[in-house]
């Protein structure tokens, strides 16, 4: 038979000790008052350093004897340019879709008109096209039906 005897206090201790380790105080860190300037201006200088790396890589593989370095190049850029202009597009949604549809300006005749070939263009509904171009479908109902009159 063995007899195993524990001494409480030894565990105790140990126990404080290990939660002590596992969960260690975190410094404070004062940060300057205008912090979050500093962090957007960082992503921004970021942002900038990877564009300059970028458009170096694209301009050595726009030289490139290979004719698949140089279409995979203007592939890349090609790409880039259609993120860009949608993340333009959606800023701008963004902005007008602010305003009260009744308080928006009015698309002029020539617009109207680069909306409807667009929409036949695309293949678009009546739902799709209003959406994209911020009006209702009934307003595009009604730019169709003045064509064909």
């Amino acid at each position: 038979m063995v007899i195993v005897s524990f001494d409480v206090g030894f565990l105790q201790n140990s126990f404080s000790e290990a939660t002590m380790l596992a969960k260690p105080k975190e410094p404070r860190i004062p940060l300057p008052k205008s912090w979050q300037g500093y962090v957007k201006s960082a992503v921004l200088h970021a942002i900038a350093l990877a564009h300059y790396a970028i458009v170096y890589a694209r301009a050595w593989a726009a030289d490139s004897i290979n004719a698949r370095v140089r279409l995979s190049a203007e592939k890349d850029r090609l790409h880039e340019e259609c993120a860009l202009l949608r993340e333009e597009l959606r800023i701008k949604d963004t902005r007008i879709a602010q305003i009260a549809p009744q308080r928006r300006p009015h698309y002029g005749p020539h617009e109207r008109m680069a909306i409807l070939e667009l929409r036949a263009a695309r293949g678009w509904s009546r739902k799709q096209t209003g959406d994209t171009s911020l009006v209702t479908p009934a307003t595009i109902a009604a730019w169709v039906k003045r064509i064909d009159d």
